[in-house]
């Protein structure tokens, strides 16, 4: 059986709301293989221990949609869970805020984009050299669009990263770390979420109600070809196994390391 530890990348205030960034990965991870044993922790509310981490096979750190930056304060229960997962030699995902947790704890540098928010979509993407022969990427192609929904970036990677993947928005969308026993990969989009569910956030506005007015168009978007372009894809793009390519690659990383 495969273990996947899923770390809750929001607070607990966001979770008494009813906004738990686990519930998608955990979704998602059941329709890739409904063997997979997940187990879900909360850093904010009860810091993971070195047991927690031995206990997985691979280590997942969500988005979030805190106010603060990684590198904030606030965020310190976060940065020592990526701190320990990383001393367990064990494969980690990070996910938009969990890449860039990664990177700020590896020694890279975090920021706001100067380029406002992506959403809800990271669109011509275009993989780099490096990320040609990777085998998180394997099965894309440049110029594909996916679920995006983020303000902060990584500016500058760690030292020894491998960047795979960005566009004219966001120049690092995709890293991974292999060095120094750290088994890492990482994306600022978002491969576990639906149009759908980004349409929900939207919605409910805060820091993203400006772009509340694609609601409607993410609802139906996957099916839907106008709306699609409408949103700058096609709902090729958008099919739970075209947006999920990176995951699923993931998951095959994770289960090849228990052999």
């Amino acid at each position: 059986m495969t273990t996947l530890l899923i770390l809750e990348g929001n607070s607990p205030e966001f979770n008494d709301a009813g906004n738990i960034a686990a519930r998608a990965f955990e979704s998602l991870f059941k329709w890739i293989d409904p063997a997979l044993d997940l187990v879900t922790l909360f850093p904010y509310r009860v810091a993971p221990t070195e047991a927690d981490m031995s206990a997985a096979d691979g280590i997942v750190f969500t988005g979030a949609g805190v106010a603060w930056s990684v590198d904030g304060e606030e965020g310190l229960a976060q940065v020592r869970a990526m701190e320990l997962a990383l001393r367990s030699g064990k494969p980690i995902w990070g996910s938009c805020n969990g890449m860039q947790l990664a990177a700020h704890v590896l020694g890279g540098t975090v920021g706001i984009s100067a380029n406002d928010h992506e959403v809800p979509l990271a669109k011509e993407m275009q993989i780099t050299e490096a990320g040609a022969t990777h085998p998180m990427m394997a099965g894309r192609q440049s110029g594909f669009s996916v679920p995006c929904i983020h303000r902060d970036i990584v500016v500058k990677l760690p030292a020894q990263a491998k960047h795979l993947a960005g566009n004219a928005h966001t120049p690092i969308q995709a890293f991974a770390y292999e060095a120094d026993g750290i088994d890492l990969w990482a994306t600022q989009y978002h491969p576990e979420l639906s149009l759908a569910e980004i349409a929900g956030f939207v919605r409910a506005r805060g820091i993203f109600a400006d772009h509340a007015v694609m609601a409607e168009d993410l609802d139906i978007a996957e099916e839907n070809a106008e709306a699609a372009a409408r949103l700058g894809a096609s709902p090729e793009d958008l099919t739970t196994e075209a947006r999920t390519t990176e995951l699923r690659n993931w998951v095959t990383h994770v289960k090849a390391q228990q052999r």
